[in-house]
């Protein structure tokens, strides 16, 4: 494993003094990968039928298509009930058969038990032991819950409970119709975010992304600490789950899996001219707990190292600004529909989550354009203008037509911005079916 940790001095705002500190965690291209454990967890309900369950059923065969004896998948299905069709046992020449088999035979029902079916597929991956590998969910849906519980607050706490339970879950969403904030809930404990794609083509890339990430895994329980000194504060910018301890800050990071380097921002404002950072990573790989120190660079802020730091920086800051402003536009639809305003009302309240929206905007835009300056091709801007314009063209629509329901925006990006996994795909030695796409 290899361990970097870059610390860039700027100026702040304000006039006083910040340090970036990025951290990096990357796997040997040649080590041997744990066996996994996966319980699929697939959404059948009625919206779908037709082009999304096919290929969900596609990409979920080339997930099976890719493991071998020593890895171990199950099958669980939910509409209004979730079913446990195959239970997770290794995957055999039989074994693989007979999944392919079932998910061929995958028909559509009606309902989204989401909330049941994740909590029900936990527990089934839960009750087999693989030694070497983590147990892990990965559930496919397109729909909002419509069965069980359906606030946020209740997939935070499973989320929460599922990850003390010691099983990690991963979440991919299809179509624009899904709620990021469940998937976002559900996802944050276990440090893993949760991937999207728009229309059923985006599939097959997607699954076969996560799943060299989910069958390159190299290590687990990967964990970040920072001890400061001569800070006045010290704050984690991704949203991997993080807490004090001690005088140090600790952030988790999860698995770190090959071609899939896990990088976590801190961000410090100094006390005093006299500073440092020490460092340390601890992680689990095979049987092995291992803790190591961490050298601290020190970095000038217009070194390629540096503008690369501060790159990042300026990505979260877009991610953020750009959520912000979703999150206007759907909460101003949704406002007058919950406490039943008049037509007059209603406007006002579209008209203050505009002004929300294109503030947030112009921040998203402004941290973009810092983004292009500093040209750092582990960080490339080009991937962010697409999303930018398309939130451009919503907020533009709204204003039109303030009575037009906004579409929710998947944030996938968002999601995994905040985790330092976007970017183009490494090639890596187990190819899946699917061409691997950013």
């Amino acid at each position: 494993m290899k361990q970097t940790a870059l610390a860039v001095e700027r100026d702040k705002d304000n006039g006083r003094r910040e340090v970036l500190l990025l951290v990096t965690l990357e796997a040997d291209a040649e080590a041997p990968r744990a066996p996994v454990a996966i319980n699929l967890v697939m959404d059948r309900s009625a919206s779908m039928r037709g082009a999304p369950l096919s290929a969900a059923v596609q990409a979920a065969q080339a997930l099976v298509d890719r493991a071998g004896p020593r890895d171990y998948l199950g099958l669980m299905t939910f509409d209004a009930d979730p079913e446990q069709l195959l239970p997770v046992r290794a995957m055999d020449a039989v074994a693989k058969a007979q999944l392919f088999k079932v998910l061929s035979k995958l028909e559509s029902g009606e309902g989204t038990a989401l909330h049941e079916a994740v909590e029900r597929g936990a527990e089934a991956v839960r009750r087999v032991l693989v030694p070497g590998a983590r147990p892990q969910v990965l559930m496919l849906t397109d729909g909002e819950p419509s069965v069980g519980p359906s606030h946020v607050a209740d997939f935070k706490t499973l989320g929460a409970r599922i990850v003390e339970s010691g099983v990690s879950l991963h979440a991919l969403g299809l179509g624009r119709h899904y709620l990021p904030n469940v998937l976002e809930a559900l996802t944050s404990p276990s440090g893993t975010g949760h991937h999207h794609v728009d229309n059923p083509e985006g599939l097959g890339p997607a699954v076969g992304s996560l799943s060299a990430e989910l069958f390159g895994e190299v290590a687990s329980e990967a964990r970040v600490y920072v001890l400061p000194s001569g800070f006045a504060e010290l704050r984690c910018r991704h949203v991997f789950p993080s807490r004090v301890e001690g005088d140090a800050m600790s952030a988790s990071l999860g698995a770190v899996s090959r071609a899939y380097p896990r990088r976590v921002l801190f961000s410090g404002t100094l006390a005093s001219a006299e500073w440092s950072l020490g460092v340390t990573a601890s992680y689990v790989e095979g049987s092995d707990t291992r803790r190591v120190p961490v050298q601290v660079t020190r970095v000038l802020p217009d070194s390629a190292e540096g503008r690369m730091v501060r790159a990042v920086s300026a990505e979260l800051d877009m991610a953020s600004a750009e959520d912000a402003a979703w999150r206007a536009l759907s909460n101003g639809a949704s406002v007058s529909k919950r406490h039943h305003l008049t037509s007059e009302q209603a406007l006002e309240s579209m008209r203050r989550a505009l002004e929300v929206a294109n503030k947030s905007l112009e921040l998203a835009d402004e941290a973009l354009a810092k983004l292009v300056r500093l040209n750092a091709a582990e960080v490339p801007p080009q991937r962010h203008l697409e999303r930018l314009a398309d939130l451009r063209r919503t907020i533009d629509r709204r204003a039109a037509h303030p009575h037009a329901l906004v579409m929710r925006r998947a944030r996938a990006e968002v999601s995994r911005i905040t985790l330092s996994r976007v970017g183009v795909v490494p090639p890596v030695d187990e190819q899946p079916p699917s061409k691997l796409e950013d």
